[in-house]
């Protein structure tokens, strides 16, 4: 990290409002004892789906960026998917199976998946549009897909091993999974990121996975970067 600088990085929330709150406290606590330094809050995508708050998880969010001037927040592949369901439903109906079912009852619409057709998801549609508050969709609208500090390099899946960190498809930041996690060779910086889940932090020489699975495991993984430290809170 550059001198001066302290990050902290959080993994996929997926609606788990309950765990984010207690683990910002724990940043707060953490960032009182470290005052000297200047401290980036940086979250890596994936705060709705699956967990029982999204619409929660994405108040909290916009409360914390209106008190942050350095607040860094990342587009999840969920996200998109989101976004995609809102332009195309028919197009975009998986997201229901894999977590929005369960972001859509946090906004008070309820999905029966078993019963879907197109007439019913384009009535869910309709109901969702109208209970999900504009600065919601705005802040899921201006999520960017990469973030770099120091010899860092966040963001939420990973990257293509095939190109450059600046040559990138966002398809693959969002998305990319098993030729990410099994390449071997170093990059142009370490990648932070989340969306594959493991039982504990993963630390290699090329790059940190923080998914610790927080919507069925209870827990959210907070990352600390200062200098050429690495610290879990």
């Amino acid at each position: 990290m550059p001198d001066g600088h302290r990050a902290y990085v959080i993994g996929d929330i997926h609606g788990r409002k309950d765990l984010l709150l207690p683990l910002l406290d724990r940043i707060d606590a953490d960032r009182a004892r470290h005052r000297d330094a200047k401290n980036h809050l940086i979250f890596l995508g994936d705060y709705i789906d699956r967990g029982p708050m999204s619409a929660g998880v994405i108040d909290k969010m916009l409360e914390l960026m209106e008190a942050e001037n350095s607040i860094i927040t990342l587009k999840g592949n969920h996200e998109a998917a989101m976004m995609t369901f809102l332009q195309d439903p028919v197009k975009g109906k998986r997201w229901l199976h894999y977590g929005g079912d369960a972001t859509l009852k946090s906004y008070g619409v309820d999905v029966d998946l078993a019963k879907l057709d197109e007439k019913s998801i384009h009535r869910i549609t309709r109901s969702f549009k109208k209970s999900l508050p504009d600065s919601h969709l705005q802040f899921i609208g201006m999520l960017n897909s990469s973030h770099t500090l120091g010899d860092y390099f966040f963001v939420h899946a990973g990257i293509d091993p095939t190109n450059p960190i600046d040559g990138q498809r966002e398809h693959d930041l969002l998305w990319i999974r098993d030729s990410f996690l099994s390449h071997e060779g170093l990059y142009e910086k370490v990648v932070v990121h989340g969306h594959s889940i493991i039982p504990e932090p993963e630390f290699r020489e090329n790059r940190i996975g923080i998914d610790t699975g927080a919507f069925y495991s209870n827990v959210l993984t907070c990352l600390v970067l200062e200098g050429d430290r690495k610290e879990i809170l």
